[in-house]
This record gives structure tokens, sequence and C-alpha cells, in this order.
């Protein structure tokens, strides 16, 4: 047998339900010579036939960053220009991968669509990643998978973050076309902002036009400029309140001006607006009711606040799409964030939708 006959069994072994063209660009072949070869390989013998499956109709789809995320644990107080003791930990992280494995973990079928490179970097992701979620949907490129460094105080704050996601420009929306009709299939599309400005616009006209609802999760102040000024068809938007001013070019000082930025986001567009404030709490707007504020939990201990506000976009998509109402899914966010902040973990490892349910009703 040919090499190039063996790399054509070994990844149908691998993934047997890829389309002939995700199959040759993964081979690095043309589509008719990959269809020749699968052919003859099946007149030979050596396949027996082609697996395939429709799209998953109670699947989420997140898209957007997965990452090798590295974490430096000061053990004393920051000095600028200086060395700093620190302990260092790895793990995986990025928003939309973070959020797809809390729902992996609370019971939901979950797709990731993210963009990596065939790196070991990768390989740590996907080894962490696939329990949770379907990973077919990834796209390879020869960019190296994104990697986010963040530094800890001893507090459990972050004092500083570094981000490479060059490779998240290769999400574009010809890349995630290939997988168009889980996207419009899906139960719910979840993007974070890690994605290139015309693929939220893509991912937004997808769920007007298929009745998907769609959720958008900001990363960070700079990349809400990737938000279209048209938020028709977003039902979710999830921000916190430096990424609010910076959309809405607002400075927002108060619980009046910040219940007034929620609202704008919905008067663009948005159905459920939700802006988060740290201790400080929630505020909730939608179109058909008032604005709603929920206030934090007090917290005496926090280990590490990386991974907090990914458990509340997973625990807030749980209560919707487990049918909860508005305030009930807050407090699933609010109380999967809550135990997240007390843990060492990005993402908690005893989280399961019993108990989620039980810590609510703690």
């Amino acid at each position: 047998m040919s090499i190039k006959d063996q790399a054509i069994i070994d990844l149908i072994k691998q993934f047997p339900f890829l389309s002939q063209q995700e199959m040759a660009e993964k081979l690095n072949m043309s589509r008719p010579a990959l269809a020749n070869a699968i052919s003859r390989l099946i007149r030979e013998g050596k396949i027996i036939g082609r697996a395939y499956i429709l799209p998953e109709e109670n699947e989420i789809i997140c898209i957007g960053g997965a990452n090798v995320d590295r974490k430096f644990h000061l053990k004393n107080v920051m000095k600028q220009g200086t060395s700093n003791p620190a302990e260092v930990s790895q793990s995986v992280g990025g928003v939309a991968r973070n959020v797809a494995e809390n729902l992996g973990r609370l019971g939901h079928k979950v797709r990731l669509i993210t963009a990596a490179g065939q790196d070991s970097e990768w390989t740590f992701i996907e080894q962490e990643s696939l329990p949770f979620m379907n990973l077919q949907s990834v796209e390879f490129t020869s960019v190296s998978t994104g990697s986010y460094t963040a530094v800890i105080e001893p507090t459990g704050e972050m004092s500083v973050a570094l981000a490479v996601m060059d490779v998240y420009e290769y999400l574009t929306p010809a890349v995630l076309s290939k997988s168009e009709s889980f996207l419009r299939n899906a139960s719910m599309l979840l993007t974070d902002l890690n994605c290139p400005k015309d693929t939220i616009d893509y991912l937004r006209k997808i769920a007007l036009e298929s009745d998907v609802e769609l959720t958008v999760v900001a990363v960070s102040s700079p990349k809400m400029d990737r938000l279209p000024d048209n938020l028709l068809g977003v039902n979710w938007l999830i921000c916190n309140v430096d990424e609010a001013e910076a959309y809405l070019n607002v400075d927002i000082q108060d619980q009046k001006t910040w219940e007034a930025a929620a609202q704008e986001l919905c008067n663009r567009g948005v159905t459920n607006a939700i802006v988060t404030w740290g201790s400080k709490g929630v505020v909730a707007c939608t179109r058909d009711k008032s604005t709603l504020h929920f206030s934090a939990e007090k917290l005496n201990h926090m280990s590490d606040a990386t991974g907090a506000g990914d458990a509340f976009v997973g625990g807030l998509i749980h209560g919707r799409i487990t049918g909860w109402p508005l305030e009930m899914s807050i407090q699933a966010g609010q109380t999967n964030a809550f135990q997240t902040l007390q843990s060492s973990h990005t993402v908690r490892k005893e989280l399961t939708a019993n108990s989620l349910r039980n810590e609510m009703e703690a």
C-alpha cells in the first residue's frame, strides 16, 4: 500500500465522518484525486464504505479561541522592572473552548470550531478537550496554536496577560461555511470576539436566516470593534463594563449609566444584553422587560480569577438551553462563576448539572 493510501485510511479511521472536501484539505490533495483514490480502495476491499451523518439538531456550536494557558503565580506583589519569584502552571483555555468544556461537563452536546497549528500545543488541547466536545470541525493552519500567558497576583487578581491570537484570523466566513449545515441546525451558536468582524456578521446572518439563537461573548476591550454596528440577530451579548464602554464609547460610573449601557445594546438589536461588573454583580436588559440588577455573592477567598467569566457564560447558557427563566439562568451563571473563583482550575473538574443545581439551592 502506498504512503498516500495509508494516510487516507488512517484519516478515515480517526475521522470517519469527514466530507471528501475536508479530507482532501487535511491530506493536501485535490478533491477529484481523493475521490478516485477512495473509489479504488473500495474496489480493492480496503475500504468497505463511507460514513455519513446528519447535523445534530441539539448541538451547541462554540466558535473562537482554544489556547494553551500559562499562569505565573507570583509569590509576592508584582514589582515592575525586576525579576519576580513565581510558580508556573499550564492548562487549556480560550473563551470558546472554556465555555464548551463547561457546557460539556453540564451534559450538553457541544461542537468546537476553532483554528490551530499542527503542533504540540494543539495535541495538548485536543487531549484535554475531547471528552467534552466534538473537534471534527477544527481548521488547521501553518500558524502556531493560540496561547495566553497570565501573571497572577498573590490575591488571585490578574496583574497582566499576554495573548498570541493571530491564528484566529483564519476563522473566516469561507472556513465556517464548510460547517454551514451544522451551524444552521444547531440549538445555539456561541462565538467569542477572537473571530474576525466579518465572521461575526456572517454568523449573525446565519442565525437570522435559520432561526438559531446566537450568543456573542466579549474577550477584551480592544476586540469590541469586531462587533458589527447592527446587532439584530444577536440573542445574547455578554460583556463586562470595560468592554461595554469601549463598544458604546461611554463612561460607566454608577448603576444608572451601567443600566443605560445595557439598554443601548438592546436598542442596537440585541435581544438580551448582559453586562457584568465584578463584585458589583450583573445588569441584564431585554427588549421586552425592564433592566434587572443581580448582586454578586460576597467572596471571602479567591484562588484564581481566570475562567470565572467563561464559567458565568457556561452556567447562563446551560440555564437558557434547559429552559429556565432569565433570573434563574443568570443565577446559574453567577453560581458557576463564584465556585470557579475558588477553584485552582480554569474549568471546575467537579462540575455537573446536578452539582450546579445543588450549589444554586445551597
